[in-house]
């Protein structure tokens, strides 16, 4: 019988790939399909839109697969200096699509682009090459983490505007990830995680309706006929689910009672429907995704992978842990889809992008951890140090 040990990382980072998106796909087609009548006036309206999407991010996920991830260095910084245009274009009335109170996309009807999604690879792409070319250089690590904190800081100030305080959080943990990786000393980093923490709960607190979001948090039911309304629906959903579910299909909530059951609230659709069962099997796929994303970066045969590897890794978990935790009340609402799972356009792209190039990585992996990392400057740690150690 084979270990898991024993199979390659890329073979089993792609069936569980495979397992979410399958797994979208049907949540997707079973949460929309009253809302999709509303809309479309066919139950399959938004289903259709979903496997298009998906597609799409299938072909760039094949296409990151086969092209190797040590060429994305040279395209970091065009990519990087693009994304902040386009992040600076959305805030320009006219040109960015305002809608729900927010102005998050460009493009038009249902060609749409969202350019914070965009920033995700970007700053993963650019924080990686950072941090290997300046500890190649000798440098110390104030001189990596400083430069990586200011374009990791100007891009979540840019997203916040939109305004979108999720996707700056997410932001906020992938440069957090490469310092840790990187092997940046642990007490700086937490400064730094108190400050950014500090920072936006002072822009939620100026913020109405964040601020609202917030109160509602705290005590949902004393707002579920205003801001704490999705909570309070949500867990209610979680709960009827009980141990198995009442059918896949058979959920109520969807009928009108919980918005945005397709997009940022479809855990709590899985639980209805599917039960415990069902909602610990999603998160279960997903941990073990990133598990094994972490195997493919103890593993990688250089730096950069290595760190590329955490940055991809760090983005999927901290969406992970920020949706779930909005569903189920200990967090608050911040409108950041879970990932592979809830319905989506430019995330569900992307993020299929970043994955295939952690398959790329893993596809590249050496028999054990570090092996084939030769010389190099002792100011950055081979991530497969700090990676291996958390993953023990």
């Amino acid at each position: 019988m084979v270990a898991v040990r024993d199979i390659p990382t890329a073979t089993i980072l792609l069936a569980l790939i495979g397992c979410l998106c399958v797994l979208g796909v049907v949540m997707v087609g079973s949460a929309s399909t009253v809302i999709s009548m509303s809309i479309y006036g066919s139950p399959w309206g938004i289903l259709i839109r979903e496997i298009i999407w998906m597609a799409v991010g299938a072909i760039a996920m094949v296409l990151a697969c086969r092209f190797d991830y040590r060429r994305w260095r040279r395209l970091s910084p065009v990519m990087l200096v693009g994304v902040f245009g386009l992040l600076l274009v959305v805030l320009v009335p006219g040109l960015g699509v305002h809608a729900m109170g927010s102005s998050r996309w460009i493009g038009f009807g249902q060609f749409r682009i969202q350019p914070s999604e965009m920033m995700k690879l970007a700053l993963a792409l650019f924080g990686a090459d950072l941090l290997v070319r300046r500890a190649d250089r000798g440098g110390g690590h104030r001189t990596m983490t400083g430069p990586l904190l200011l374009v990791a800081g100007a891009a979540s100030v840019l997203v916040l505007l939109q305004p979108d305080m999720g996707t700056a959080l997410v932001l906020a943990c992938i440069a957090l990830g490469l310092l840790f990786a990187s092997g940046v000393p642990l007490k700086p980093v937490v400064k730094v995680l108190g400050t950014l923490v500090f920072l936006t709960l002072m822009v939620a607190l100026f913020s109405p309706y964040r601020r609202a979001r917030i109160f509602s948090f705290l005590d949902p039911s004393a707002h579920s006929s205003g801001s704490g309304y999705q909570v309070v629906q949500s867990l209610i959903g979680l709960g009827s689910g009980h141990l198995f579910g009442l059918g896949l299909g058979s959920g109520r909530e969807k009928w009108g009672y919980l918005p945005n059951a397709h997009t940022d609230f479809i855990f709590s659709v899985i639980g209805e429907e599917l039960g415990l069962v069902g909602a610990v099997a999603v998160l279960a796929l997903l941990g073990c995704l990133a598990w094994f994303g972490l195997r493919a970066a103890a593993r990688a045969p250089d730096r950069f992978g290595g760190l590329l590897a955490v940055a991809v890794v760090s983005w999927i978990t901290a969406e992970t842990l920020i949706n779930v935790g909005a569903v189920i009340g200990v967090l608050p609402v911040t409108g950041i889809p879970l990932p592979f799972i809830s319905f989506g356009g430019s995330s569900l792209v992307i993020t299929m992008l970043a994955v295939g190039i952690l398959v790329n990585i893993a596809r590249h992996e050496r028999s054990g951890p570090g092996h084939g990392v030769g010389g190099g400057r002792r100011t950055l740690e081979h991530p497969s140090a700090r990676v291996g150690a958390a993953s023990r």
